[in-house]
């Protein structure tokens, strides 16, 4: 296992941003609570996947709900250790890791929160490589794995468990049910996941990826370099529009947050519109009225 440095929780913060593809919930809170819980003596270790032995157990762990909603209510990094403390009395064994169900945004803090309270190590790994609003677009989804039980959690005292769906798609509808009436914000345990599973169907390494991109777009900052072209050449990617934000509409409906945003382009991409359309994440592109990329690819 790795140590995780304060320094390291910076840099997943910023890699966090840039993998959660305009959703995921802001990394911000989260990690005003990481740097709380160091400061109090907390520490928190990664560990890879491949370390995992095949019987143990993993607790997936994230927020549902609509990331606006998440920054207008605090977070407490004692509502997500306590989501998987009631999973694991459901389960009736004890968890060995925990990991992230997205790598994208505020959820990658997560269990770093209940990993620290609960002297759990973090496994190297998540089940989107960026983050997505839905269920049903998890890696373990695609393997068709078990999709219940679900634990939901609100810090009002409102505990709440999906115990058992006929599919993911299900699981999505009806947990997002019960996380609107939380007030569209909820802290969640995923069905279980043994090393077996982490290791067969998990998205490896995307931990280390984003604080890899943190350290880049911070190294860049500092040396007053361009930190977009340091993402491109960490992550590999590749520049589709540069422009300036001209206009949002975004609403926070069933559990969401959806809506629109308008670029007019500057540089090369002068006299040009971007399009984005999200629903908590964006999900696809449209340049003066022509599609141009859609998830994953942005």
């Amino acid at each position: 296992m790795t140590p995780v440095t304060l320094d390291d929780i910076e840099a997943l913060a910023v890699g966090a941003w840039i993998l959660g593809t305009g959703g995921g919930g802001s990394p911000y809170l989260g990690l005003l609570n990481m740097r709380r819980l160091y400061a109090e003596g907390y520490r928190v270790s990664l560990l890879s996947p491949l370390a995992l032995a095949d019987e143990d157990w993993v607790a997936v762990v994230s927020n549902m709900g609509a990331p606006l909603v998440g920054q207008e209510r605090l977070a407490d990094s004692r509502n997500i250790a306590r989501a998987v403390e009631i999973q694991e009395g459901l389960l009736g064994a004890k968890f060995r890791a925990v990991m992230p169900l997205e790598i994208g945004g505020g959820n990658r803090i997560q269990p770093l929160m209940a990993g620290a309270h609960l002297g759990l190590p973090v496994v190297d790994a998540d089940t989107m490589g960026r983050a997505y609003p839905e269920a049903q677009m998890t890696s373990v989804a695609v393997g068709e794995l078990c999709p219940y039980p679900c634990v939901l959690y609100d810090p009002r005292g409102i505990e709440a468990v999906v115990t058992r769906v006929p599919s993911w798609r299900w699981m999505e509808r009806v947990s997002r049910k019960i996380c609107v009436e939380f007030g569209s914000i909820a802290s969640t345990c995923k069905a279980p996941r043994s090393g077996r599973e982490v290791k067969d169907w998990g998205i490896h390494f995307t931990v280390s990826k984003a604080i890899g991109l943190g350290r880049r777009v911070h190294d860049a900052q500092r040396r007053h370099d361009d930190p977009v072209a340091a993402i491109l050449d960490e992550g590999q990617g590749k520049l589709l529009f540069r422009g300036k934000v001209v206009d949002v509409a975004r609403r926070t409906t069933e559990g969401y947050l959806r809506g629109r945003v308008a670029i007019e382009g500057l540089d090369d991409d002068r006299g040009s519109r971007l399009e984005i359309a999200l629903q908590n994440e964006w999900v696809v592109a449209w340049r003066d009225n022509a599609p141009l990329v859609m998830s994953p690819d942005l």
